[in-house]
Order: C-alpha cells, then structure tokens, then sequence
C-alpha cells in the first residue's frame, strides 16, 4: 500500500506542539534553577539570615550526611510507606463505600449529614484519639492519613456518580439493566475523571495526615525530622525535609499521572 503523505500544514503544527512543550518544560527548570540559584546568593551575600532560612547548600551538605549515616532511606521510606498504605486504603474504601450510598439513596440520605459534619470537623483534634485507641506507632499515623482523605472521597465520587446523566440512567432501566449492570456499564466508566481526581487530591491529603500524624507520635520519618530540627533549631535539616517531602509528593503524584495515561490508553479514551 502507498504511504500516506502528512501534508504541511500537519507537520508545522505538529512541530509546533513539540517545541510549544519543550518550552514549558526549559521555562519550568529555569524558574527552579533561578530560584534555588536567588536562594544561595541572598544567602552568601547576606540579605536573608542563612541560619534562619539556610541556603541550598546548606540543605545539600544536611542531606549527605542523612545519607553517609545512613538515615536518609530510613525516614524517607518510613513516610512513604504510611503515605502509600493510607492512599491505597482511603481511596479503596472511599470508593466502595460510596458505591453502596449510590446503590442506596435512603443510606445516602441518612449519612449524608454525618458525613458533612465530618468532613468539616479539623483532623488534628482526632490525632491524640487515635494515638490512645490504637497506640503510639504508624497505625495511629495511617488512622489520621483516612481520617482526612476518607471522607473527601467518599462525597466527591459519591457527587460524581449522582451526577451521571439521569436519561441514560432511565434508558439502561427501560431496556431492563440492573443495578450492576448500570453501575459497571454506565456510572463507572462516566466517573472515569472524576476517580482519577480523587486519585490525584489523595496524594496531597495523604501526605498531610502522614505529617500530620508523624507531628504527633513518631521515632522515624520526614514528620519526625521536621519536628525534630525545629526543637533544636537546625534549620537546614527542617528546609532538607520539606524539599525531599516536596520533591516525593511531586513523584507520587506523577506515578498517579502514569497511572492516569495508562487507564486512558487501555480503555480508549483519547481525551
């Protein structure tokens, strides 16, 4: 078969797109570099106090020691993991329990002010419950991380699966669909962006229950080193911690973004 000629229209705009991101992605590292670059020279030329708001290098040599004593992975992995595992399991039982208030108007009506209430209620009154119900350690940290992204989830697929389009909905029951069949044919595949949402606003509430809890009981950790530093006031390891908590935050929420590209390709959606 002849090959199909791309005419030059297609090729300009194509050429377009390509250098229109590679410009973003050059402006994006110029503005971290500038910064960072900003940061170290107010620093060495004293228009900040390099012991109150450190300097980059500073951060740099507070990180090689973490990791010459060994203590880098330690606490990095420790956060990670409680973030990992609180992710998985509000997102999974937010979720599920919001497939059972679409299922069931009437429950969905009953718990509907409780879950209001809850949402708005601050999750740092619940930490020290959990710490005396479950104890001092990563359950009681993992306790606080579904504490402030549980409900989140719960009413936003909860409103995402309310607003599937009501005549198709009516349509599938005149054909005579079931519950199932509407749910797994229908509202899921409709509430594709809306999971994926959920998805993407559980990477930062985790992070902050896990900090949050780690604030409040914890012997490992990017919580305990920030606490940890600002007690004795060494700067340098609390601005560290917020940069690799920052920098991890940014992977996590890039592997939700691989994530996303994947499912997208799989069931072929191209938007």
């Amino acid at each position: 078969m002849p090959e199909m000629q791309i005419s030059q229209e297609r090729i300009d705009y194509l050429k377009s797109r390509r250098n229109r991101k590679n410009a973003i992605i050059l402006l994006r590292v110029i503005i971290v570099v500038g910064f960072f670059a900003l940061w170290e020279v107010s620093a060495r030329l004293g228009w900040i106090d390099a012991f109150i708001m450190s300097s980059p290098s500073r951060m740099a040599e507070t990180v090689a020691n973490l990791y010459i004593s060994g203590d880098l992975f330690l606490h990095i992995g420790m956060s990670c993991l409680e973030t990992v595992i609180g992710f998985l399991l509000g997102t999974l039982a937010g979720t599920l329990i919001a497939v059972a208030l679409w299922n069931s108007p009437f429950l969905s009506k009953v718990l509907d002010p409780y879950l209001v209430v809850l949402n708005s209620l601050p999750k740092t009154a619940l930490g020290p419950i959990f710490i005396v119900w479950i104890g001092a350690g990563p359950s009681s940290i993992i306790a606080m991380t579904l504490a402030i992204s549980l409900i989140v989830t719960i009413l936003d697929v909860h409103n995402g699966f309310l607003s599937t389009d009501p005549e198709k909905v009516k349509l599938m029951r005149t054909l005579g669909a079931t519950k199932r069949q509407i749910l797994f044919k229908l509202v899921l595949p409709a509430n594709f962006a809306t999971m994926i949402n959920a998805l993407k606003v559980n990477v930062g509430l985790s992070w902050v229950g896990v900090i949050m809890g780690e604030f409040l009981v914890s012997k490992a950790g990017l919580g305990y080193l920030i606490v940890y530093g600002s007690q004795v006031f060494k700067m340098d390891l609390v601005m560290a911690t917020v940069i690799i908590l920052a920098v991890a935050a940014a992977l996590m929420y890039q592997c939700i973004l691989l994530l996303e590209k994947a499912l997208k390709k799989y069931i072929g959606v191209t938007s």
